[in-house]
């Protein structure tokens, strides 16, 4: 039906309705009432309709889609209603110095009843349109009763091609149990949510509480989890709103949603401020937190962006993908390895970049463990040779990514990265150059690390190796970490190391567990197979020693570290002549230097 078909239809009814209201009102109360004018009531009648169609045509009432009317139109009636009964009423006592009380009263309410009454016919016409065949649809349990729940089942309902049915929700609020919300009803609370599932024979439930944060995710998650069937997130409100996403397009739980702490929020006018039309320049910036660390970077449009690496195809493949959406960022992809000091120095001089991160490194502990001279090369003598090329041509900050396992390290990757803190720490000494590091876990997603690991597994039916049990380890998403390194280029410059408030501990098991039921699967299904300690690793990680901690923040959710290096003179005769060792004396002196268990190297075998 056209705008123009609709306009005209609705005017005929409203005018019949108003009509018809107040003759019926008259009518009804002629045998018992005296003094009543007919040439009054006309008058009063003329007048409601003006009135009425003024009102109307003020408050949209002819142009509002009343098959998803709601108590906001419903009160919207209310008000051009009253007004053009309120109208009518002054034109009697303009005529007749008196008002028509009862028959106005009756008017009013019959009007309410008669319009709301037509517009509310199309949303009953609507909502049984909604139910026409419901067999073949999802049976879905909601948990949260709130606004975002609401707003979810709403649409589920008066979706043009639905696939889901609300049967029940769950939450925790006392106040709302036994409650209906659209029809369906609040059963229980989220302890409830495996008895429900089997009461009401749910193929899917779906967490509807957009402000709920990794915290309450997880909790739910645990209660979810052992019902075996799909569990998924509504989208956040402000997504919605923006027209990003759909209320029904759920999202499925991810891993990082199951940390059990929420997500640190960083200083982005900070940030901004030290990054905008600034030159900036990223090692390792193919790798898994350098090309995140670039992608952040670029939503600051720096002046230029210099992207190094040693691989040509991570760096090929960052600054195409950068290429497609810089605006006004010059890129600069450079093919160099850290490990070639002239080439490094040649960079940032040509260049002369404003902040330096960086993130090449070598990082599996495993393969470290096996080629303890190429760790040594890369993560010591490398980062020597940025940090010093930073110092020498005047670079203003210089952020290094470090890792948990450079504490009380047993390991060779452990040592390098503790070892080149250090190296970092003293140049922040006698430098001009504001120098950092950064400390964070696991990085879920990274190359290499267990997530994807477990994913190919899963994918193959198992079985899901893990080392331990009890092995456990800090874990924090790829942007996180990529923002925590450019939040400490705001905030260091005396050789601090900081450090991030990752919460408890996750288990690797609990993990893969988790990682399994995300997948569709159970334990039965995908197996998972306890394969012992590699070589090098730890039971736990810490993120801070004992000499270290410092209980302040220096920024919401950050800890600065009192990490002492060994004195530079020292460290420099050490590192004169380590690649001179044979494998065990080398791994040996790293563990001593990185724990600072020598402290007399005049006597020691350097």
């Amino acid at each position: 039906m056209s705008y123009r078909m609709r306009y005209m239809l609705f005017f005929i009814i409203d005018s019949c309705i108003v009509l018809s209201a107040i003759f019926m009102s008259y009518w009804l109360l002629n045998p018992t009432i005296k003094g009543y004018s007919d040439k009054v009531i006309l008058v009063s009648a003329v007048t409601l309709l003006v009135s009425h169609h003024i009102a109307a045509y003020f408050f949209h009432l002819y142009n509002r889609m009343w098959s998803v009317a709601s108590v906001r139109e419903l009160l919207t009636i209310s008000y051009a209603v009253t007004i053009s009964v309120a109208t009518a009423s002054g034109m009697q006592y303009f005529i007749k110095n008196d008002v028509y009380v009862r028959i106005m009263v009756i008017t009013w309410m019959l009007h309410i009843i008669m319009i709301g009454g037509s517009r509310f016919f199309l949303r009953v016409i609507n909502d049984r349109e909604s139910f026409r065949n419901t067999a073949n649809l999802k049976r879905v349990l909601i948990v949260g009763a709130g606004q975002g729940g609401t707003m979810l089942a709403r649409n589920l309902l008066h979706a043009p091609n639905p696939d889901r049915l609300p049967i029940v929700f769950v939450d925790d609020d006392v106040s709302k149990q036994q409650l209906k919300i659209m029809n369906v009803t609040v059963g229980g609370t989220t302890k409830e949510i495996s008895k429900l599932v089997v009461k009401y024979g749910i193929d899917e439930i779906i967490i509807a509480i957009p402000s709920l944060g990794r915290i309450g995710i997880k909790s739910i998650y645990e209660d979810c989890a052992v019902t075996n069937i799909p569990v998924k997130v509504m989208p956040s409100i402000e997504d919605v709103m923006t027209g990003k996403v759909a209320v029904n397009e759920m999202k499925e739980v991810q891993i990082e949603n199951l940390l059990g702490r929420d997500e640190v929020k960083l200083d982005m006018v900070a940030i901004s401020n030290k990054l905008t039309d600034k030159v900036i320049l990223v090692t390792g910036a193919g790798g898994s937190i350098g090309s995140e660390i670039c992608r952040q970077v670029m939503s600051f449009q720096p002046k230029q962006l210099i992207l190094l690496g040693h691989g040509e195809n991570s760096i090929y493949t960052i600054h195409m993908e950068l290429h497609q959406r810089s605006i006004g960022t010059k890129l600069i992809p450079i093919i160099a390895d850290i490990q070639d000091r002239s080439r490094i120095s040649e960079v940032v001089k040509q260049y002369k970049p404003d902040v330096i991160y960086h993130a090449a490194a070598h990082k599996h502990v495993p393969l470290m463990e096996y080629n303890p001279y190429e760790a040594v090369k890369n993560n010591i003598f490398g980062t020597k040779n940025v940090a010093e090329a930073a110092h020498e041509f005047g670079v203003d900050n210089f952020v290094m990514v470090s890792t948990d396992k450079a504490v009380n390290p047993p390991n060779v990757m452990g040592a390098t990265k503790r070892i080149a803190e250090m190296v970092v720490q003293n140049l922040a000494r006698k430098s001009e150059t504001k120098f950092a590091a950064v400390r964070f876990g696991n990085v879920l997603g990274s190359r290499g690390s267990v997530i994807p690991l477990f994913k190919k597994q899963i994918a193959a039916g198992g079985p899901v190796t893990v080392t331990h049990p009890d092995m456990t380890r800090y874990f924090m998403t790829i942007p996180e970490a990529s923002r925590l390194v450019l939040q400490a280029g705001t905030l260091g410059g005396n050789g601090e190391i900081f450090v991030l408030d990752m919460g408890s501990p996750v288990k690797i098991v609990d993990l893969a567990r988790n990682l399994i039921h995300l997948s569709g699967f159970t334990e039965e299904e995908i197996k998972i197979e306890f394969t012992g300690l590699r070589p090098g690793e730890k039971m736990f990680e810490e993120l801070l020693n004992n000499e270290e901690i410092q209980e302040e923040h220096v920024f919401p959710g950050i800890h600065i570290g009192q990490a002492n290096a060994l004195k530079n003179k020292d460290l420099s005769k050490v590192l004169d002549t380590i690649l001179e060792k044979e494998y065990d004396e080398m791994k040996c002196l790293l563990l001593e230097i990185a724990n600072k268990k020598i402290n007399d190297y005049s006597n020691s075998a350097v």
